[in-house]
């Protein structure tokens, strides 16, 4: 049984090869070159934030403009296209928004690391709290720069 693999483009495909597998099965090596970073760049996005909606602001929109948009038209097409338009303007000044920015972590953390920087986060806030807070933040941040330096190196 063989699986079927695409390539796009072709050319990206630079060799292949067939080595011996378990019992009578037979493995497929096939090389391939890959141009571009795997990795999706983040970039900063613009959310809108639903649950905090001026839903009364929206239906005082709507009861003005329903008018306008149910009469404008002469087919449903027209209608759903004006409805459309109103829809636009109440998002923008009914709906807030609020700015989902890019991760600052590297990519190499993983969720051990991503764990240990909020634990680490916590112990420093309760710091002063006591003597046990403060060696608690220590330990902790030790176990901290402990798996970013294995976890670089695996990465």
């Amino acid at each position: 049984m063989l699986d079927v693999y695409l390539v796009e483009p072709e050319s990206s495909s630079t060799a292949s090869s067939i080595v011996q597998g378990i019992s009578d099965h037979y493995g497929v090596i096939r090389e391939v070159e890959w141009e571009e970073n795997c990795c999706v760049p983040q970039v900063e996005k613009l959310l809108p934030v639903y649950h905090k909606t001026d839903v009364l602001g929206i239906q005082t929109l709507l009861r003005d403009k329903f008018g306008i948009w149910a009469s404008n038209g002469s087919c449903v097409e027209e209608k759903w296209n004006n409805f459309k338009e109103v829809e636009s303007e109440y998002i923008e000044g009914f709906v807030p928004h609020k700015i989902l920015r890019k991760n600052p972590a590297p990519e190499h953390y993983n969720r051990e690391v991503k764990r240990l920087k909020i634990k680490v986060g916590k112990a420093h806030n309760r710091r002063k709290l006591g003597e046990h807070h403060l060696e608690e933040l220590k330990r902790l941040s030790k176990q901290l720069l402990a798996a970013k330096k294995r976890h670089k190196k695996r990465f």
